[in-house]
């Protein structure tokens, strides 16, 4: 039975007055900076994508318009997948869930008329993370902005993919290596850029508990960091530019308690383990997103509450960067209406609650501070384990890290069907109505004009040059060198990224 309160004697096992510290300071509990949002608010950056570049390009515009302060772009699963979008795998999945980007052309008219040296952007793509990157640095080139100056996060984070969400494309080790080969050249040529997005967010959604949304994640950078590391490059050097997301449920107290343990914890491995001599590069920056899973296709207005209290959660547990869920996505891809609602939740947030003039307003409350003890304690535990058994990579290959997973997952699912985890309108005060249909649908005449734009696009090209290019990659891949520069020159000679990817394939396999 939960306690119905707590007091100082429950927490005699630590200090908690001690353990506080104030803002700002190791190990940073309290939140990252001394003012947090009294100084600067988060960013508000809401994920979309949908159809066509010039569709997507048009939502973008409005949410700028309607007060977003960066952009998030969410791309197809072909794109994902490294599947140009006139393949035949990609039929029925173009631009359903995301974006459909194939060519340079297209990455051109995505981001038509935005300025990328005064807009941070984030791309939640992994497999492909350094085509599309090589992308956008190509169209910032053209006009006339400096790479060194963009500024945004690509998500890069393949472990996950194994775990989670099941986007990968190579085998676990070269997926790695193609990961840090972006880090290594971020770091040298785009020094404002985060390489990397380490997700809990999928591994949330999938069913993980909050400690271990926590543990595998950072089981999960710890494997990204060694590779770094064993590549030549110094912790000094890339630590400030790594970067996290998390995924914030239901659990309101839990959620705010989850991520304050995450800051303590990232700041005792970054000093401890790999001994980063300046305290800045001891601060874990995180994106929140509020949990898709947690929404209903039933009653999908109760969903603007469920986000509100999730964002909110988010906030007070000192996030950097906020996207917050629209009502219907549980039905479909989320209207105009529902997105500017989701906007407007962070807004009301930020400019009406008066919360953000206060850090970490919840602060040296017994309950939270137990809370906060009591989900680091188990987050290390976790981790433990993992390294017990060989490391985030090895207990992929083992099957282990997803095994946690599954089971969670399962546990959750149970509860929900049993009635003990209350769910409005799926399991209590269930009403008999229709669920709705989405407003938004993705037109189906979207694959036959993306074939022919990529047939347009590859028959006004030097073919000698292309051939050249990818060959060159090949050649690059096979030595494990550096791919990235490589993947540049191949985009530079107008190759798709089906083209990349499938030169990639032959020299890495695909994962099975």
């Amino acid at each position: 039975m939960k306690k119905l309160f707590f007091t100082q004697e429950d927490l005699q096992d630590f200090d908690y007055r001690t353990e506080l510290n104030d803002p700002g300071k190791y190990p940073f509990t309290r939140g990252i900076y001394p003012t947090m949002y009294n100084g600067r608010l988060w960013t508000m950056r809401q994920y979309a994508g949908f159809g066509s570049a010039k569709e997507t390009n048009e939502r973008y515009k409005y949410l700028l318009s309607a007060g977003q302060t960066g952009l998030s772009v969410a791309f197809d699963l072909p794109t994902q997948l490294g599947l140009d979008a006139d393949h035949s795998l990609s039929e029925g999945e173009v631009g359903r869930v995301g974006v459909s980007i194939s060519t340079l052309s297209d990455m051109e008219t995505l981001f038509d008329e935005i300025p990328l040296d005064k807009v941070s952007t984030s791309m939640t793509i992994n497999a492909t993370a350094p085509i599309l990157l090589g992308m956008y640095i190509l169209i910032a080139e053209k006009n006339g902005i400096d790479k060194s100056v963009l500024r945004g996060t690509v998500q890069n984070d393949l472990l996950k993919e194994f775990l989670a969400r099941g986007n990968y494309i190579f085998p676990v080790e070269p997926s790695v290596k193609l990961s840090i080969d972006l880090w290594e050249y971020a770091v040298k040529n785009v020094p404002k850029w985060y390489f990397v997005s380490i997700s809990g967010y999928h591994i949330r959604e999938a069913g993980a508990s909050a400690a271990q949304e926590i543990a595998l994640t950072f089981s999960n950078a710890i494997a990204y960091i060694e590779s770094a590391l064993s590549r030549g490059l110094k912790i000094d050097g890339f630590s400030p530019r790594i970067s996290f997301f998390f995924g914030v449920h239901n659990n309101f107290l839990e959620e705010v308690a989850k991520f304050r343990a995450a800051r303590k914890i990232w700041a005792r491995i970054m000093k401890e383990r790999f001994k980063a001599n300046n305290e800045k590069f001891l601060k874990l920056k995180f994106h929140t997103q509020t949990c898709g899973s947690t929404l209903t296709a039933q009653e999908p207005e109760n969903n603007i509450i469920r986000v509100a209290m999730q964002a909110l959660a988010a906030v007070l547990g000192g996030t950097q960067s906020l996207h917050t869920n629209s009502y219907d996505e549980a039905i479909g891809l989320p209207s105009e209406k529902s997105v500017k609602i989701a906007l407007r939740t962070q807004q009301l947030i930020a400019y009406e609650s008066e919360i953000p003039e206060i850090v970490d307003p919840l602060g040296g409350a017994y309950y939270l501070e137990k809370l906060t003890k009591d989900i680091e304690e188990e987050t290390l535990s976790i981790m433990k384990k993992i390294e017990d058994r060989g490391g985030a990579i090895e207990c992929i290959n083992s099957g282990y890290s997803k095994s946690l997973i599954e089971d969670s997952a399962y546990k959750y699912q149970k509860e929900v069907e049993s009635g003990t985890r209350k769910v409005i309108g799926v399991n209590i005060f269930q009403e008999n109505v229709e669920i709705p249909l989405p407003e938004l649908k993705v037109d189906s005449k979207i694959e036959e004009e993306r074939r022919k734009e990529i047939a347009g696009y590859k028959g006004n090209r030097n073919k000698e040059a292309l051939k050249d290019a990818l060959d060159r990659l090949k050649d690059a891949a096979g030595k494990q060198e550096n791919t990235v520069d490589f993947i540049i020159e191949a985009l530079r000679a107008k190759a798709t990224l089906g083209e990349i990817t499938d030169a990639l394939k032959e020299v890495y396999g695909t994962y099975d």
